[in-house]
């Protein structure tokens, strides 16, 4: 088996076209639908997207960060802001050494402690919280009037070629 910063690498690289297709899917001028009054708008999650990337990059470079809710800029500046965080983030998990990978994080809110882990452990849960937003992205598609594309595989809109 591949060590477990290489598996991360490759996941992460796996989930792209998905993640990007998800996000083209939304439409730009229905980025205000949410299902709920409680529910986080379709703009957001785009914006949470490319959000948490920037934070994976920081928990890198820092060891630490303090998550801070930010407006969206809309969906297509979100899309942009996802492509390059990414990218950011894939070169720097590529540099990654077991000591970095097995050191401290923390991620803060409000300046407070809210979750204590490894970097791999944190980095993975990052990489699970979008998978989950990615989910919840994908479910306000049809509703919107947009089409859901293959994620792991064919969906009802599009055959997944």
């Amino acid at each position: 088996m591949k060590n477990v910063r290489e598996y991360y690498a490759q996941c992460l690289k796996s989930e792209k076209k998905a993640f990007i297709n998800v996000i083209k899917a939304v439409p730009p001028d229905k980025g205000d639908y949410k299902p709920h009054e409680r529910s986080t708008s379709a703009t957001d999650l785009v914006w949470l997207l490319a959000v948490e990337l920037d934070d994976a990059c920081k928990l890198i470079d820092q060891g630490d960060v303090d998550y801070v809710v930010r407006p969206s800029p809309g969906v297509t500046e979100s899309l942009a802001h996802y492509e390059k965080h990414l990218a950011a983030l894939e070169e720097r998990v590529a540099k990654l050494d077991d000591a970095k990978w097995d050191s401290k994080a923390r991620l803060m809110m409000d300046g407070n402690v809210v979750w204590e882990a490894t970097l791999g452990d944190m980095l993975f849960g990052f990489l699970l919280d979008a998978v989950h937003h990615r989910g919840q992205l994908s479910s306000y598609l049809r509703p919107m009037g947009a089409r859901v594309p293959s994620i792991y595989g064919p969906s009802a809109d599009d055959p997944g070629t």
